[in-house]
């Protein structure tokens, strides 16, 4: 059932050190079609001049607040939320830019009494070859989400406030996947979800394969010390191990080159075909707008697998140590246990 009035929504959003680019966002949210009653930031020990960018903003626009506190993002967005009034809550990250529409759209469902929790979609705005590459690689089209199993991350999404309460918040004693843990809690607690396609937020790709590395890394330590995905790992690891036992047959007995070519030939189409399938339009794309040399499309497509083995070696190597961390370190120790 609908609400005869508007509910009163807070946009919050949690930064640390974001100097070069939370003018951007800051922009974006003052040209939401649907303002949201305040905006709280909440800044987490920055060291450079996101503050004072924060400071200048608010000093114009009476529904920006500043408020510090938090020890990671968990904590963060829970301190933001804590000093927010709105009865919904819509949650965005630094270093990335809102659709105008973003949070008219977001919201809808949730004021219409149709979900509890909503969450858009993330679309790639690359810089370079490598983040086109990136972008193509790791992110789905919106015609691949299932919404029925789709989870919102913490960067795109919006909730009751009081479905927030209820399961105690985001998850502090996490650095890393907070924002599937804190879907999974409301899954968990019997509220309802939507996908919101056409909420959409704009982001810029890891620049380098070192910090792509090091943002999967990290991801996967999240997984570990929250207990997400094992199964998937376990696969992962399984393929490569095969794989791996495969290729030293080969080196060690001809008779067995042929066929573990081939099969590496046939897992290496099956493994790179989606990314293939969004980057080639892409690029043909900017094949229309000017000619693109030979080269360009041959280093594009060669990034494809590599950008696939870095960041299976990032989880590969991160899973592990976020299980050890988990094991034993007294601040990861949290009797949650996901059904995944």
């Amino acid at each position: 059932m609908s609400n005869s009035h508007p509910m009163r929504v807070s946009l919050i959003c949690t930064v640390r050190d974001e100097a070069d680019n939370i003018a951007a966002l800051l922009d974006s949210m003052l040209a939401q079609t649907r303002q949201p009653d305040e905006i709280i930031i909440n800044d987490c020990l920055s060291r450079d001049a996101t503050p004072t960018i924060v400071q200048q903003y608010a000093a114009q626009h009476a529904h920006i607040r500043l408020v510090t506190g938090g020890h990671n993002i968990s904590s963060g967005r829970n301190h933001a939320i804590a000093h927010a009034s709105g009865a919904i809550i819509a949650c965005t990250d630094a270093g990335l830019v809102l659709d105008p529409h973003w949070l008219e759209r977001l919201i809808a469902p949730i004021e219409q009494g149709r979900a509890d929790q909503t969450g858009g979609f993330y679309c790639p705005q690359p810089h370079s070859l490598f983040e086109l590459v990136l972008g193509a690689t790791n992110y789905r089209n919106v015609t691949e989400i299932d919404p029925a199993r789709f989870l919102p991350f913490g960067n795109c999404m919006a909730f009751r406030r009081e479905a927030w309460a209820a399961v105690g918040g985001f998850p502090e004693w996490l650095n890393h996947c907070e924002d599937l843990v804190f879907d999974l809690a409301l899954d968990q607690a019997g509220y309802q979800r939507e996908f919101v396609p056409d909420a959409v937020i704009m982001f810029r790709p890891r620049s380098s394969l070192r910090a792509f590395f090091r943002q999967y890394y990290f991801y996967a330590r999240g997984d570990g010390i929250a207990g997400l995905w094992t199964k998937r790992h376990l696969i992962r690891y399984a393929t490569y191990g095969s794989g791996s036992l495969l290729l030293v047959k080969a080196i060690s007995s001809s008779r067995w080159r042929v066929p573990v070519a081939l099969f590496g030939i046939l897992g290496v189409i099956a493994y790179t075909r989606a990314p293939y399938r969004r980057l080639v339009p892409q690029l043909q794309q900017l094949q229309q707008l000017q000619p693109i040399p030979r080269m360009y499309w041959l280093r594009a497509l060669l990034l494809v697998p590599v950008i696939r083995v870095v960041g299976d070696l990032a989880k590969m190597l991160g899973y592990p140590r976020g299980l050890w961390l988990r094991c034993t370190h007294p601040l990861h120790r949290k009797p949650y246990k996901p059904r995944l």
